[in-house]
């Protein structure tokens, strides 16, 4: 597990503010919000990221039968507050063994989600053909979301985008097939504003795929 900020675009190292610059810089992508170190899952660190985030925080509410919340990151600092965030959950797949999500909200350019989808970035546009009808819908927050298909992702998963409160959501899931998952029409809450019941959630291991 990371221990210190790196690139929200690559997982490259970072250099703090300083004398010539206000802002965290890559030395590939320049200016970035810088993704802070993966906190290992439980309802505590879900807190922190929550109350620092400035973007949607979205999970599946309730979970699919048998799913585990397995992760959470963020990126930005303590002057911008989190500018992405991105969520793991994993369970049972729908055609079997174990099947994992990561769902990402993020402000434009940001690049989070483009990096976990294995895809040029900084944002999914390029790669959606948003002329015809979407692939799959998720309610977010209440409000029928209509998410495309991603090309040009690597084989091994499945890659939907769409807009949620005027900002990307992401959701890319391992394997490829279990993709049939975002056909369900999932419901998704933003858990800044869930209540007490999110005390209850099921924590599992971490997810590997937020250390990609």
């Amino acid at each position: 597990m990371r221990g210190e900020p790196s690139c929200p675009k690559c997982g490259g190292r970072v250099r703090t503010p300083g004398l010539f610059s206000d802002s965290w810089q890559c030395d590939v992508h320049g200016a970035v919000h810088p993704l802070q170190p993966v906190i290992p899952p439980s309802v505590e660190a879900l807190g922190v990221v929550t109350h620092r985030a400035e973007v949607p925080v979205w999970m599946p509410w309730p979970l699919p039968v048998g799913w585990l919340f397995t992760g959470v990151a963020y990126a930005g600092d303590d002057r911008s507050g989190g500018r992405a965030t991105v969520v793991a959950c994993s369970g049972p797949a729908p055609l079997g063994g174990v099947g994992e999500l990561l769902l990402v909200a993020e402000e434009p350019g940001v690049g989070l989600g483009a990096r976990y989808a294995g895809i040029d970035g900084p944002d999914p546009g390029p790669h959606m053909c948003t002329g015809t009808r979407p692939q799959a819908k998720v309610l977010a927050a209440g409000r029928p979301t209509p998410l495309w298909h991603v090309n040009d992702a690597p084989q091994d998963r499945a890659v939907f985008a769409g807009e949620a409160r005027g900002l990307w959501l992401w959701a890319v899931v391992w394997p490829e097939k279990s993709g049939l998952l975002m056909y369900d029409e999932l419901v998704l809450t933003d858990l800044r504003e869930a209540g007490s019941e999110v005390e209850l959630l099921p924590c599992g291991a971490l997810s590997p795929r937020l250390l990609d």
